[in-house]
């Protein structure tokens, strides 16, 4: 092959427009409606034809377009304002600065999978990408310290195409790295900074981009270069994609990679969150670089690792999480064996719910919650399925105490908020909307919009998205080679005065995105009411792997087909950030069918919100804790069921039964200068009660005050003195196991064995034998709360007893005391738990726990 040199060729700009570029190059226009239209400017149609992608649009303007825009005052004018804009946000004071405190030197790392940010950078498949993105964005607003590290995929997710008979395609073209806003990484001698990490007889290479997101960074390892072999090289070809295999590799890559790249280009990093078990590698690697750099043990490092790691979980399924088989990971970290001086066993037992299971499979999430002092699900449900799903990690612990909390997703409102919806905001809310989405008081201010603009924007909305799915659709059927005669009937589709219900979201089999079709009679009932108008749009993918999600697409198109559906029903091919936001900005009511309890959170139906779009879901994930009764409908009242076609059969007809009773009457119910009144009061209703809660500001608020200003305090404290707590507190859970045995409750007892009354408190004494523990090694529990018809304590309490005094040969005796609040059958026991107050958690999962 000839040896090529290679150069990079930038967008040319006259000098009076060298801010375009600045602009571009920062995704902070992502979310900054000025900034978008600065370019739209230029040239509308060149800059949908590419993708709403600036350094693309830059570059392939033509010389006359830039020589206008450079000579129009009133462009130049509007581009130095949104510079203005992006420095203001640059140099802005910051929620962080008002509240950090004595907090110095903070810097958090989040690792994720995906990230979906914008659609010019394809790196996202769903909602856990475009959760991770509106997280950097949100903390760019806030002013956290934060760093997102990830993986730049060179095929990216696929994109999705329908054959003739519905049946979904995949087709994976290849992003042009120079042409989006991304710029690679170069140390001080003008080339790539290059780390390397040790896979089975050869070591991997990644370079490393970087992506600003306003005043955040994004870094993304990539090993598509000479150095690796073709093998190796495609590590990073797909998201998602290969066997398991490939999975290891890539998730080595995101963890130990991430925190080699973090290292490279010297930043310190004090705290790691996780986002999702795929990068829970990250803890092997910082373990073995304490070990080797201070001299610690595994156990020490293990200790110090933990106690600044933070997790985050967002599936509430078992098939879920990624589990790979013991060959496997002795494959690919045998060598980190004897480097830690720990046996197989002991390396498997960091991914095994059952550490002495030799067949159980190695689990990423098992791994990420053993090795992080804070979990957390994504909603209160997801929080409460969580610590069931994982309760054999803590096998003497009641589920409810399991630690694994939750902290409920958000969206970023400004990524999603319509043109149309930002002018109503700015106009009766005021600027603080912008800096302060999750004040309550702000939001109210709703109410001061009038009816006829409210409705008017909600009108403009809808005919945007009509307009948008007719093109789309239209180009769907030329290329799926129906006759343009015949693809012609795309232009009528839909209609933009119809209420318009949207579902879009991936198409995974507990989704149901198909539960509309359970009684087509039915359905065909509502939707070919003339007088009462309803429509459907469909978007979204199903994994390539996954048949009955395809089966689902097959459906929605095979139906869409009668002629008297044709323009009642239409499926958006190749779902993505841009068809989302034409969706949820445009859709009337936003429906959602998972099964309950397997949505952790959801996220789309909070972006619809902003837009003035009403949900209707079942209460799970999100929609659990948010529905009030007159801010949306719910389909159900949170049931469970064994028998799913019945589910699907009972769910199916109670949104028919909504949609007929009180959503249509509803929407269709106008006064006498035609608006409809009660619908708009219950959008007035969903704004003001979801919008300031269901937000990334307040998520990531949340995280900082909950885990990362702890974690960042555990990071300090843990390094002083040549990492004295790592080291004491290792030490001492090792005498703790050797010793636990000899830790027994002899007996326990109530002051009064007759009836209690309401409002008393009674008093507890417990005979102890410690043997070889002392009292400062302990904590004595007094556990107790109504007893269940199995004879079990449900949802009890815990509270401390107390040494009172000791019988010599280690037997003390505990006091403590339980308040009765309310009448009923109530139990209680004692239990003993390993404590020390340094340890980063009161359940370590690695010390047992004694029960009376």
């Amino acid at each position: 092959m000839k040896k090529i040199q290679e150069f990079k060729v930038v967008p040319y700009l006259p000098d009076k427009l060298k801010p375009l570029l600045k602009i571009a190059e920062n995704l902070w226009w992502v979310w900054n409606f000025e900034a978008i239209d600065l370019f739209r400017r230029i040239d509308v149609d060149l800059w949908r034809e590419l993708g709403h992608n600036p350094i693309n649009f830059l570059g392939s303007l033509p010389q006359k377009a830039l020589d206008a825009a450079a000579a129009s005052e009133s462009f130049i004018s509007h581009m130095n304002r949104v510079e203005a804009e992006l420095d203001r946000h640059l140099s802005r004071i910051t929620w962080y600065e008002q509240n950090k405190g004595d907090i110095e030197n903070f810097v958090t790392a989040y690792f994720s999978a995906e990230f979906g940010i914008h659609e010019c950078i394809p790196i996202y498949s769903g909602g856990l990408g475009i959760l991770a993105g509106d997280h950097l964005k949100s903390a760019s607003e806030l002013g956290v310290p934060l760093y997102g590290m990830g993986l730049l995929y060179r095929l990216g997710y696929f994109r999705q195409y329908l054959n003739l008979d519905g049946w979904q395609q995949e087709r994976y073209p290849e992003t042009d790295f120079y042409n989006i806003p991304i710029s690679l990484v170069k140390g001080s001698g003008g080339g790539p900074v290059v780390i390397g990490v040790e896979y089975p007889g050869r070591t991997v290479y990644a370079q490393i981009w970087k992506v600003v997101v306003g005043k955040v960074t994004l870094f993304l390892l990539d090993t598509n270069i000479d150095k690796n072999s073709p093998e190796d090289r495609a590590i990073t070809d797909q998201l998602y994609g290969g066997d398991s295999e490939m999975r290891v590799k890539q998730e080595i890559m995101l963890g130990i990679g991430g925190v080699r790249a973090f290292r490279a280009l010297g930043i310190n990093i004090t705290v790691y969150h996780m986002n999702e078990g795929h990068a829970a590698f990250l803890a092997i690697e910082r373990i073995r670089n304490e070990m080797k750099e201070h001299g610690m043990t595994f156990d020490e490092a293990h200790t110090f690792v933990t106690a600044t790691n933070i997790f985050t979980t967002h599936t509430p399924v078992p098939a879920g999480n990624d589990r790979f088989s013991p060959a496997l990971i002795d494959k690919y970290f045998s060598h980190f064996y004897s480097e830690f001086g720990i046996d197989s066993k002991r390396f498997m037992a960091l991914g095994r719910e059952n550490p002495f299971d030799e067949e159980e499979d190695f689990c990423m999430t098992v791994l990420a919650i053993k090795t992080a002092f804070a979990c957390n699900g994504v909603s209160k449900l997801h929080g409460d399925v969580s610590r069931k799903m994982w309760n054999r990690i803590w096998p003497k612990l009641p589920s409810h105490e399991v630690p694994i909390g939750h902290i409920t997703n958000g969206v970023q409102t400004l990524s999603w908020t319509s043109d149309e919806m930002m002018r109503l905001f700015n106009r009766y809310l005021g600027p603080g909307w912008i800096d302060n989405p999750a004040s309550r008081d702000i939001w109210k201010g709703i109410d001061n919009i009038p009816d006829s603009e409210l409705w008017r924007c909600r009108e403009r909305l809808r005919e945007r998205l009509v307009s948008f799915a007719r093109k789309r659709l239209h180009a769907q059927l030329i290329a799926r080679g129906v006759p343009l005669k015949q693809a012609s009937v795309a232009s009528s589709v839909l209609d933009p005065e119809a209420l318009t219900i949207g579902f879009a979201r991936r198409f995974a089999t507990y989704k149901r995105a198909t539960l509309l079709f359970k009684n087509l009679d039915r359905l065909m009932s509502i939707l070919l009411n003339t007088k009462k108008p309803v429509q459907i749009v469909f978007s979204g993918k199903a994994h390539p792997r996954d048949t009955q999600g395809k089966e689902f697409i097959k459906e929605i198109i095979h139906v869409s087909r009668d002629e008297r559906l044709r323009k009642k029903i239409v499926f958006l091919e190749d779902y993505d950030i841009n068809t989302a936001r034409y969706m949820i900005q445009g859709v009337d009511l936003w429906l959602n069918t998972p099964i309950r309890p397997k949505e952790a959170s959801g996220t789309s139906g909070m972006k619809v919100v902003v837009n003035g779009g009403i949900n209707v879901s079942v209460l799970d994930g999100w929609w659990d804790e948010a529905y009030n009764s007159a801010n949306g409908w719910a389909i159900g009242n949170g049931e469970v069921y064994e028998d799913q076609s019945y589910q699907d059969e009972v769910e199916s007809l109670a949104i028919y039964n909504l949609l007929e009773e009180e959503i249509i009457p509803l929407f269709y119910s106008r006064g006498e200068d035609g608006l409809p009144y009660g619908w708009l009061g219950r959008i007035r209703e969903s704004m003001k009660t979801i919008i300031p809660e269901f937000n990334t500001n307040r998520m990531v608020k949340d995280y900082a005050e909950k885990y990362y200003f702890t974690a960042h305090k555990n990071f300090i404290n843990y390094l002083k003195d040549d990492f004295h707590i790592s080291r004491e507190v290792s030490h001492w859970k090792e005498r703790i196991k050797k010793v636990w045995s000899d830790a027994k409750v002899i007996d326990m007892n109530m002051e009064a064995n007759q009836e209690v009354t309401v409002g008393k408190t009674m008093k507890v004494t417990a005979k102890i034998n410690l043997g070889r523990l002392d009292p400062a090694d302990v904590l004595v529990e007094l556990y107790f709360g109504s007893v269940n018809q199995y004879g079990d304590i449900s949802d009890g309490a815990s509270t401390p007893m107390s040494p009172v005094s000791s019988e010599g040969n280690g037997i003390w005796t505990y006091t403590g005391q339980m308040l009765c609040l309310q009448s009923g059958r109530f139990g209680y026991s004692v239990r003993i738990i390993p404590f020390n107050k340094n340890a980063p958690r009161k359940f370590d999962p690695e010390l047992p726990i004694t029960w009376a």
